[in-house]
């Protein structure tokens, strides 16, 4: 056990799912530390654990990292997931901007007040299919390469995929008008009571065993 990532984050998806998806298509093993009562997490906050007094924080390479951006820059920069240049990083960082804010708006959905949710709902769909879809279908179709950057998998073609899986379980008919990304989404295919794919995972038209894409540590996981 020791050596491997500690991810210390309540059981649900929340900013940890996209350093776990990370991680485990790194093949990176990592253990989870559920946050499970106030207590726990006072116990992080009072030992020092936590720079900024809240979570994610995951525990690697001696150091105790903070700042879900900061993590994932951290681990795909250590895994090579990062593009091979400056330009190549820039397109990978305008790329994973734009796919953190559509996921956020889906994140917070569920703390969406009863009287606001559908048009919040609304609002999401009017977004995916208006103005974030419609920029990563058009990279895949402009270049004929199997991923966003380089023709080579980097996290932006990782978090592409979590999002879709957000995206189709929230109304799998946004991609109906993206049939690129629509084979991303329906050639992944899930395990019951598990968001990460499982032994095959398409980015673009192509195909990657679980052995590049999975670590043996891939747990399964709570919704939000």
């Amino acid at each position: 056990m020791a050596g491997k990532p500690k991810l210390h984050y309540f059981n649900g998806r929340g900013r940890m799912e996209s350093i776990r998806w990370l991680l485990a298509s790194a093949g990176v093993e990592f253990e989870e530390k559920f946050i499970g009562t106030p207590e726990d997490l006072d116990k992080l906050k009072n030992d020092g654990s936590l720079m900024f007094q809240q979570v994610p924080m995951v525990e690697i390479d001696g150091m105790k990292l903070v700042q879900t951006r900061a993590i994932l820059n951290y681990i795909a920069t250590k895994y090579n997931l990062y593009g091979k240049d400056i330009k190549e990083r820039a397109l990978i960082d305008m790329y994973t901007e734009g796919m953190a804010d559509l996921n956020e708006m889906i994140m917070v959905l569920p703390l969406c007040p009863p009287d606001q949710k559908d048009a919040k709902i609304t609002l999401i769909r009017e977004r995916t299919t208006d103005r974030y879809l419609p920029v990563f279908e058009k990279v895949l179709k402009s270049h004929g390469q199997d991923y966003l950057v380089g023709n080579k998998l980097s996290r932006a073609d990782i978090h592409l995929v979590e999002l879709l899986y957000y995206v189709e379980e929230l109304d799998s008919s946004l991609l109906a008008n993206f049939p690129l990304l629509k084979v991303i989404s329906l050639t992944a295919f899930r395990r019951e009571g598990s968001h990460f794919p499982p032994e095959v995972l398409t980015v673009g038209l192509r195909s990657h065993h679980c052995a590049d894409l999975l670590g043996p540590g891939t747990p399964s996981r709570v919704s939000f």
